[in-house]
């Protein structure tokens, strides 16, 4: 049940809503849990109690390490039942055709159906036990606060991941911090809809537009569609998780329930290090404080720091998917990163900043795992890959990098390029605004790309028998722009 399902929309969240407000205080948070339990029930009943089982472990576990002298051997073993059951949902059938890669046959291939939001769950369990058995945080005696804790609906399926020290004062239906005033429940209705926005309007066509491209093969396709399907798959992965994190952030609005941000403004970075500071932050937050400071962080000799990044970013790639290609997408991150801690960094810091958000957005979309990398590749060094080696290689991956759904799809001799154009430019010259101080070189180049969109937008409309929504949104997009452009001068 998706965040923006009419299921959950209209019956669900309403329905939680009223039960959750008509119930006396002491009540709600057994509600909360009650109604957690039915929307994680509702993607699998086996998935639900697998969950079920693990908060009742890392619950009597927490309890345990508060009252324990020798905290590590308890904490070391709750960590590897969690790990062990990620692992065995998400990466069973990876490890097994790994072995049989190399001996045929030697191991059955099982393919269990993943719990929904497990990932996000076990991390946060694992942070949990972590805080307890460092003292940073005393253990939750209530198992239902701790419920709501951990399987909150809100966060559940896709984060953002919570720390208990942050999320422990809002635990209590009676405190000052879970009291939702008018203007609080204001706050969260603009970002589900935002979020809603973001997921159905923009992320969900972008998604059509890169399933047209990554149909044909790349080798016959002309550069400026090549740079068409790769900016709408860089755009649809933003739009689509920050959408959903602003959905999370709105529903939990609605039962006094504050959750972190978790994206900032990602592809306004100038580094690839910046970059993950603003891209899934609660995650990439959760690698620092968890995997990175314990092995050793920066403290130690530089071939040590090194080492770090690239070990944390090895394990970031593998929890965003069970496939080498993950593996190597998340190498290349960390490799980036190395670099530029070893001086690359101080040497793009000195380049303009067109060029500095250039070599972030090449450096985290153009390697294993990117939008469209081979067939990007093509369009710059055109003589690689002729043959169709790039074509295979850009739909292969395209299909299973990152979950996008391939389906069957038109010719794109029928795609309706100017609403497309318009759509596209529109959320560029938007995003130039997004940053809180943007050079005053930047302003020409919104100006344009918005005036643009809304000239394309303005065929697409009038165009017969084309749908109105994309090219509506990019003249809306495109004013929008205008408009802040014209704050931003005056």
């Amino acid at each position: 049940m998706a965040f923006s399902s009419v299921q959950f929309l209209f019956v669900f969240l309403p329905l939680s809503l009223a039960v959750y407000w008509l119930c006396p205080k002491w009540l709600r948070n057994a509600v909360l849990a009650a109604f957690s339990l039915l929307f994680f029930a509702w993607a699998g009943l086996k998935g639900a109690a697998i969950l079920v089982l693990l908060a009742g472990i890392n619950w009597l576990g927490g309890l345990s390490l508060g009252r324990l002298a020798h905290k590590r051997p308890l904490l070391i073993l709750l960590i590897l039942l969690d790990l062990a059951v990620l692992g065995g949902f998400k990466y069973a059938g990876f490890a097994a055709e790994t072995v049989n890669a190399l001996v045929p046959g030697l191991l059955p291939v099982l393919s269990p159906a993943l719990p929904l939001g497990l990932s996000f769950y076990v991390f946060t369990a694992i942070g949990y036990c972590a805080d307890v058995a460092a003292g940073k945080v005393e253990s939750e005696k209530n198992p239902i606060r701790f419920a709501v804790f951990l399987a909150f609906f809100g966060h559940g399926p896709s984060g953002p991941i919570v720390r208990y020290g942050q999320q422990a004062p809002q635990l209590d239906p009676g405190s000052e911090t879970r009291r939702v005033s008018a203007d609080r429940f204001c706050y969260g209705i603009k970002r589900l809809v935002l979020g809603l926005a973001k997921k159905a309007i923009i992320a969900d066509q972008l998604a059509l537009i890169y399933a047209k491209v990554a149909s044909v093969p790349a080798a016959t396709l002309p550069a400026p569609i090549l740079v068409l399907g790769y900016t709408a798959y860089m755009m649809q992965l933003y739009f689509d998780f920050s959408g959903y994190s602003d959905m999370a952030i709105g529903i939990g609005e609605f039962f006094g329930i504050t959750l972190p941000e978790n994206f900032e403004y990602p592809y306004l970075a100038c580094s690839v290090g910046e970059y993950w500071r603003r891209w899934h932050i609660s995650l990439s937050s959760w690698f620092r404080d968890y995997v990175y400071i314990p092995l050793g962080g920066n403290h130690g000799a530089t071939w040590r720091t090194h080492l770090n990044l690239l070990m944390v970013f090895f394990l970031c790639g593998l929890w965003h998917g069970a496939s080498w290609t993950f593996v190597a997408w998340g190498a290349w991150h960390g490799l980036f990163l190395a670099l530029e801690r070893a001086g690359l960094g101080a040497a793009v810091e000195r380049a303009p900043r067109p060029l500095r958000h250039a070599y972030a957005l090449a450096a985290v979309f153009g390697g294993p795992a990117g939008a469209y990398p081979a067939a990007f590749g093509q369009l710059l060094f055109p003589a690689f890959g002729q043959g169709g080696v790039v074509a295979g290689g850009a739909q292969a991956g395209g299909a299973t990098q990152r979950g996008t759904a391939m389906h069957p799809s038109p010719p794109l001799a029928g795609t309706d390029w100017p609403s497309v154009l318009s759509l596209v430019l529109g959320i560029f010259a938007v995003l130039g605004l997004a940053n809180d101080a943007p050079d005053k070189d930047l302003y020409v180049g919104i100006f344009l790309l918005a005036s643009v969109a809304i000239v394309l937008g303005g065929i697409g409309v009038a165009a017969p028998d084309r749908g109105k929504g994309m090219p509506t949104a990019g003249i809306v997009l495109g004013i929008l722009a205008l408009v802040g452009l014209a704050d931003a001068l005056l």
